[in-house]
């Protein structure tokens, strides 16, 4: 199932070498799950603060039973500061 994977800020060197500015297109089987992304990617866990499906956030505690569909965008964001 083709899906959508976006990286942000520091986490882009987590990317592939294939992938297109913060992004990258992936061919994943039915019944993968927001964590099990990732983890694919390798993303140390303290770098993972604002996941998003669609546009709507997901909660930590439901990462891991939030099932991806085809055509989903799944964006990560590492922890931000400033102000």
């Amino acid at each position: 199932m083709p899906l959508t994977v976006k990286l942000y800020a520091g986490l882009t060197r987590y990317l592939p070498e294939n992938a297109s500015d913060n992004s990258v297109q992936m061919d994943l089987a039915d019944g993968t799950t927001a964590t099990a992304v990732i983890e694919r990617f390798n993303l140390p866990e303290e770098l993972v603060h604002i996941v998003l499906l669609n546009g709507v956030y997901i909660q930590p505690e439901a990462r891991n039973s939030t099932v991806l569909k085809e055509g989903d965008v799944l964006a990560v964001w590492p922890p931000v500061a400033g102000g």
